[in-house]
C-alpha cells in the first residue's frame, strides 16, 4: 500500500511525552509535570473508491485530477528537467506544498514553503484566510514563491535554492496590495511583480478589480518605478466581469501573453487571457475567451466536474504546453442538484492547444476529461496514487519523523506531536483547543481525497480527563468528532459523536464501550452521507453509532470558504465535570 515518506514535521517533535513504560508498552498515566499523558495511535487507513475513478487507464493516458482533494489555485514551472506545483493551504500548516513531477502527472510532494513556525502566524483567522493562490517561479538558480498571507500581514516572497528547502523568512511586499501576486522574468534581465488590486477609478460593482503590473528588484525583493493596470475588470468591462485575479505573463514568439482568472472560484469560474507585444500593455484579449470554463455546460450532467479556472501554463521539454488549474467534483443530493463537493478544489491538467497565436485550454462546451493522454514526456505507468485514482494508504507512524501530507490548523505553538515517543505510535499531546478554536487544535489531518471513503485509526483508550479520536473536519464551525474518553469513576469507556454545522456543538449520539487495551474508530462517506463507528475489540466487530449523518455540512457550498474537507486523530483536554 502507499504510504507516505518520512519527512515534514520534525521541526516540532515532541520529545518524551512523559510516558510511562513497561516492557516497551507505554500506559495511560499523567506526565512527571502532572499534564495527562499523550493519546496514543497505533495507525491510520484511508481508502478510496470513487465511480470517476473506475474506469481503466490506457497505457499513455492519466487520471484528472492529478491532485485530488482540495488543492486550490495550482501554480507550475519548470526547472532543471523536473516541473515543480505548489498550491494553496490557506490557515493549514504546514503550508504551500511544494510538488515535483518529471512528467505534470506523478507528483511527490517534497517539502512546503512555509514549514517553519515564525515564518507566518494565522491565530485567529478562519480556515479559509491565511495563504491564497501562491506562484512559483524558478531563476537563475533560485525559486521564488509568491503569496499572500490575507489578514495576516499581505503580500510576500520567500525564496530557496533547493525546492524541498529550507524556504526563507517571508519577504514583506507592503507597497502591494491586493491578492494573487506573480513574477514575470523577461529576457532583457527585467523582472515585474504582477498582483490583483481593486481598480485604479472608482469600484463601480462588487468583484470589480484590476490587473496590476510593476518592475521588482528581485535581489531586493523591492518593487519601484510606476505602476500601472493592465486590465480594469476583465476582458469585457461593458458585462461588470467580476474577480479578474490569478495573473500570469509568458511570453511566447514576441507576445506578452497575459493569463487570468474571471468569474470567482465557483460555478461561474473561467480563464480568459490577453496579449501585447509591450509587456506594459495595451493588451488585447482574446476574441473567444473564454479559454476554460465549465460554466456552459449542463448542471445535470453525470459526474460533473465545475468550478474550473485559475490556470497556469508551463512548457513541456518537447515544446508542448500544458496548463494545470483548479477545478471541483461534485455531487448532488438531489435530483438536478450537484452543488455539494466535500473534496474541495483539486489541481487538475489538460494540453493547451495553440490556435492563430492564442492559447486555448477546452474549446466551448467540451467537458473536462477524467481521463485523457498524457505528455508524450510521461516516463510512468497509469497508477498516480496515493495523489489521485483509488487507493488505500496506510501510516504505521513506524518513523521518528512524522509524514508529509499531514497538516494541522493554523500555526502550533507547543508541540503537540510527536512520532518518537513510541516507535510504531503517533503520540498526540491532549490541548486545551478544540476543533472550534481560531487558534492551533491538537489535530492531524489529512485530506479527504474522495467522495466515497473509509477512515480508520486504532488508539489507546486515553488518559483520564483526556477525549481522543478521529476528526471529519472542514473548518471551525463545520465538523464531526468521534471521540473516546474514560466512562465516569470506573474502567470502561464512552464512545461519542459530537457535530458542529455552523452554530452550537451538538452531541449527536454516545455508547458505552469496555475499556479496551486498543479501539478502532472508522468514519465512511458516501457523497453527502457519513457513519461513525467503533470496534472494541471485545468480539462485536464494528458498531455504529450513526450510519446516516449529514456529511453536505462538510462541503465547501456549505461550510462556505475554499478548503475541502480533512480527516485525521485529534486529542483535547475534557473540560472537569
Amino acid at each position: 500500500m502507499p504510504r507516505l515518506l518520512a519527512t515534514g514535521l520534525a521541526a516540532l517533535l515532541l520529545a518524551g511525552c512523559g510516558a510511562d513504560r513497561d516492557g516497551g508498552k507505554a500506559t495511560a498515566t499523567a506526565s512527571g509535570d502532572g499534564a495527562p499523558a499523550p493519546a496514543y495511535f497505533d495507525w491510520f487507513e484511508y481508502t478510496g473508491r470513487d465511480a470517476a475513478f473506475e474506469a481503466p487507464v490506457p497505457d499513455g493516458s492519466f487520471r484528472n485530477p492529478v491532485l485530488s482533494g482540495f488543492h486550490s489555485d495550482p501554480a507550475v514551472t519548470a526547472a532543471n528537467g523536473k516541473f515543480y506545483l505548489v498550491a494553496s493551504t490557506f490557515t493549514f500548516f504546514p503550508g504551500i506544498p511544494v510538488f515535483e513531477s518529471e512528467d505534470l502527472v506523478h507528483w511527490k510532494q517534497v517539502g512546503n514553503a512555509i514549514h517553519r513556525p515564525e515564518q507566518l502566524d494565522f491565530d485567529g483567522l478562519g480556515v479559509s484566510r491565511g495563504v491564497f493562490a501562491p506562484s512559483i517561479e524558478y531563476h537563475d538558480g533560485t525559486f521564488y514563491v509568491v503569496n499572500t498571507s490575507v489578514d495576516a500581514g499581505g503580500n510576500f516572497i520567500v525564496t530557496a535554492t533547493d525546492p524541498a528547502g529550507p524556504w526563507s523568512d517571508p519577504f514583506w511586499l507592503p507597497d502591494i496590495g491586493g491578492i494573487d501576486p506573480s513574477l514575470f522574468f523577461d529576457d532583457d534581465g527585467k523582472v515585474y511583480i504582477l498582483n490583483n488590486d481593486e481598480p485604479e477609478v472608482p469600484v463601480r460593482y462588487d468583484g470589480h478589480r484590476a490587473i496590476w503590473l510593476q518592475e521588482i528588484d528581485i535581489a531586493a525583493k523591492k518593487p519601484f518605478g510606476p505602476r500601472k493596470v493592465l486590465i480594469d475588470g476583465g476582458v469585457k468591462p461593458e458585462e461588470k466581469p467580476i474577480w479578474i485575479e490569478g495573473p500570469h505573463i509568458y511570453k511566447v514568439d514576441g507576445w506578452y501573453y497575459l493569463n487570468n482568472a474571471e468569474g470567482g472560484t465557483g460555478p461561474q469560474h473561467s480563464q480568459v487571457v490577453l496579449r501585447s507585444r509591450n509587456v506594459w500593455g495595451p493588451y488585447e484579449p482574446y476574441q473567444d475567451n473564454p479559454i476554460l470554463t465549465q460554466r456552459d455546460l449542463d448542471p445535470n450532467r453525470p459526474l460533473p466536474i465545475t468550478n474550473a479556472g485559475h490556470a497556469d501554463l508551463v512548457q513541456g521539454p518537447d515544446g508542448t504546453w500544458w496548463a494545470t488549474f483548479l477545478a471541483s467534483r461534485n455531487y448532488g443530493v438531489a435530483p438536478g442538484n450537484s452543488s455539494h463537493y466535500n473534496t474541495g478544489r483539486e489541481a487538475f491538467l489538460l494540453p493547451v492547444t495553440w490556435k492563430d497565436g492564442w492559447p486555448v485550454i477546452l474549446p466551448h462546451g467540451e467537458k473536462i476529461p477524467y481521463v485523457l493522454p498524457g505528455p508524450s514526456f510521461m516516463k510512468k505507468p497509469a497508477d498516480q496514487a496515493p495523489m489521485t485514482g483509488n487507493f488505500t494508504w496506510r501510516d504505521e507512524f513506524d518513523t521518528v519523523e512524522l509524514g508529509k501530507g499531514w497538516m494541522t490548523p493554523r500555526v502550533p505553538k507547543t508541540p503537540w506531536y510527536d512520532g518518537s515517543a513510541r516507535p510504531g505510535w503517533l503520540a498526540i499531546q491532549p490541548l486545551a483547543e478544540r476543533l472550534d478554536s481560531m487558534v492551533n487544535p491538537a489535530f492531524y489531518a489529512r485530506r479527504q481525497q474522495h467522495q466515497v471513503f473509509q477512515a480508520s485509526t486504532a488508539m489507546e483508550l486515553p488518559a483520564p480527563g483526556v477525549a481522543a479520536g478521529l476528526a471529519a473536519f472542514q473548518g471551525e464551525a463545520h465538523w464531526y468528532f468521534l471521540g473516546v474518553r474514560r466512562a465516569g469513576e470506573g474502567d470502561g469507556a464512552e464512545v461519542f459523536l459530537e457535530k458542529k454545522a455552523g452554530g452550537e456543538v451538538e452531541v449527536v449520539a454516545r455508547q458505552d464501550a469496555p475499556a479496551a487495551a486498543q479501539l478502532t474508530l472508522h468514519i465512511e462517506g458516501n457523497e453527502g452521507t457519513y457513519g461513525f463507528g467503533f470496534d472494541a475489540g471485545d468480539g462485536k466487530g464494528l458498531q455504529w453509532l450513526v450510519r446516516d449523518a449529514d456529511g453536505t455540512v462538510l462541503s465547501t457550498d456549505v461550510a462556505g470558504g475554499f478548503v475541502g474537507a480533512t480527516l485525521g486523530p485529534h486529542a483535547r483536554l475534557e473540560p472537569a465535570r
